[in-house]
């Protein structure tokens, strides 16, 4: 059985780690197999019988050459009746043998999927129960790389060790038995192979231990790198960046292949070492078994069955180190699995803000703070937005305009005062609640591999055809829509690129339409498109923002003149507050920034 432990190196070239906890997690892992406890007792019961079939049938085959042996040597020749019937016998278990181990594999390829059917659902629940910043500090490819290679791994060495091992254990005890019943002297000789062949096994298990989790994880690493190299291809391209591109992956790749070959290699030797061993006691047991049969006390047929016996007796232990070696690779891989699973969720918790029934706006910071590290980012962020008020948020980069939205979503939990909507704190809305009142159109769009209608049915999955329709009417997108050869059918490829981006841009205002949200974020919806396209959007968002209170990240000035507020936001706080013209007049941040952005335009 081969060993799934190809390793690489450590990020970074750091050492590379073992499994932390290995009978821990494999008891864990045991317990996702629970509700399969009567196919495993089957798999064991039925292993059993498959193995005792196997090791009976050298002492039949002994007894054939026995009967053959002694049918030579005397006058009534060989009795050819018994003789079949032996061989119909041993015919019989071998078929028993067959059947068994199709059986077993059977079974078990059904408790390992149904295993990793439950880890997979478990994982595709947790990542919707984390919460934004644990996919802020990971890579995405690492993650992917989790919930495909690491869960695949998991269920191909599952299905293969744990039949091998069942398999393993049962001949061991039937063989020991079948040796002592022929000669326990012989017996003593064989078992020289057992403290022989864990030697190398102590002397390349550690090794094998060494490489085995950061195999998976430097995996991720690799596909982050593609995946990245893959989604900026076209600024690889323009920047002549794939000299350094392939560097990267050279580095990478080169890594992989220094620590692949020296674990293939160290995994590799255990097989001819216990070989080795294996070769030197039999024939020491031939040599001894030899003398037996001149003298009569052993039978040719039983030494040649023990010399079978002695074969099977080896062959677990062979093959002990390649499961070992699949083990501790799953075990690996389960690990990283249930580091995921156990990662900290999105807390649900209640606060002591009583709700303000009398309140009269709609969204309310008070005396804020939070921060995304130890340096503080808000530091007491207070701010009212009445009911249906257009809410403009400028500033610089870093200025906390992207931070504000985070927490009125949720995404990230203030870390003191107050934010309410409609006068309850929202810690005290459930998260998905308190999104379904909120609708976001992003500047980078996303839409999923799938057709037109469902990419705008996301936004309300109760929503019916004509709400559909109605939807992309009033965002300007019927119109293209229904020119696709396909119409609201037409489906769109992974990153939408059958589409062009202001089309992608209108659907995605569309969907926010059928959400029919209380409260609007809208991200510059309108900065990676022509000017034509430019116009077209505005007009669909000006109809998706009335009636909503909205805010509105604006990275173009000219696209927020007419909102009803405008905040200014630098170092998480708002410095300057008032509609266009009075922050004209004010001469100060406000003033500079359009004034740089008129200049440029002049320019």
């Amino acid at each position: 059985m081969a060993a799934n432990n190809k390793p690489v190196m450590g990020r970074m070239g750091a050492p590379v780690a073992k499994p932390k906890n290995i009978w821990g997690t494999v008891k864990r892992l045991m317990r996702y197999m629970k509700k399969s406890s009567l196919q495993i007792a089957l798999t064991v019961a039925i292993a059993i019988g498959g193995t005792v079939m196997q090791v009976f049938s050298p002492k039949l085959l002994g007894s054939a050459t026995t009967v053959i042996f002694d049918g030579l040597g005397s006058h009534t020749g060989i009795d050819f009746a018994l003789l079949r019937t032996i061989l119909l016998s041993v015919a019989a278990l071998y078929a028993g043998a067959f059947v068994s181990s199709f059986l077993q594999q059977r079974i078990m390829t059904v408790v390992s999927q149904k295993t990793t059917y439950t880890l997979r659902n478990e994982l595709k629940a947790k990542m919707n129960r984390v919460p934004v910043s644990y996919f802020d500090k990971r890579q995405n490819g690492d993650l992917m790389s989790v919930a495909v290679n690491d869960v695949d791994n998991v269920v191909t060495n599952l299905q293969q060790s744990l039949t091998a091992l069942i398999s393993s254990a049962v001949i061991v005890v039937g063989v020991v038995w079948m040796m002592l019943s022929i000669s326990p002297l012989l017996t003593l000789l064989a078992a020289i192979m057992l403290p022989g062949s864990l030697l190398v096994m102590k002397l390349i298990t550690p090794k094998t231990k060494k490489y085995s989790k950061e195999y998976y994880t430097s995996l991720g690493r690799l596909n982050s790198q593609i995946e990245e190299t893959y989604q900026g291809f076209t600024v690889v391209k323009s920047f002549n960046g794939e000299e350094e591109a392939l560097k990267k992956f050279d580095e990478v790749n080169t890594g992989m292949y220094e620590t692949g070959w020296k674990a293939r290699f160290i995994g590799g030797i255990s097989m001819p070492g216990m070989l080795l061993v294996q070769n030197i006691i039999y024939v020491l047991i031939a040599a001894v078994g030899c003398v037996n049969v001149v003298s009569g006390a052993i039978t040719i047929g039983n030494m040649q069955a023990f010399l079978q016996y002695s074969l099977q007796f080896s062959q677990p232990l062979m093959q002990f180190s390649q499961i070992w070696s699949s083990i501790l690779s799953m075990i690996a891989s389960a690990e990283r699995v249930f580091e995921m699973l156990d990662a900290e969720e999105m807390s649900e918790t209640k606060t002591e803000y009583a709700k303000h029934e009398d309140e009269i706006a709609k969204v309310v910071f008070e005396h804020v703070k939070f921060s995304y590290t130890d340096t503080p980012l808000m530091t007491d962020f207070s701010m009212e937005v009445e009911d249906g008020q257009m809410v403009a948020i400028v500033g610089h980069t870093g200025a906390g305009k992207t931070t504000l939205i985070n927490l009125l979503e949720r995404f990230y939990e203030i870390q003191d005062g107050s934010l309410r909507i409609d006068g309850e704190d929202i810690r005290n809305v459930e998260r998905q609640t308190l999104r379904r009142r909120i609708g976001m159109v992003l500047q980078d769009t996303w839409l999923f591999s799938g057709t037109i209608y469902d990419n705008i049915k996301y936004g309300n999955e109760s929503a019916t055809d004509e709400q559909i329709y109605a939807a992309a009417k009033a965002a300007y997108a019927d119109d293209f829509i229904q020119k696709l050869p396909d119409g609201y059918n037409t489906v769109l490829n992974e990153d939408a690129g059958n589409i062009s981006q202001g089309q992608r841009q209108l659907i995605t205002i569309a969907r926010a339409f059928v959400s029919d949200p209380e409260i609007l974020i809208l991200d510059e919806a309108t900065s990676n498109v022509d000017s034509r396209t430019e116009l077209v959007i505005q007009q669909a968002m000006k109809r998706l923002l009335k009636g909503r209170t909205s805010f509105v990240v604006a990275h173009r000035l000219s696209t927020i003149y007419d909102a009803d507020r405008i905040l200014v936001m630098d170092k998480g706080d708002i410095v300057e507050t008032g509609t266009h013209r009075e922050l004209l007049a004010q001469n100060g941040t406000y003033a500079d920034i359009y004034n740089s952005q008129f200049a440029g335009n002049a320019a």
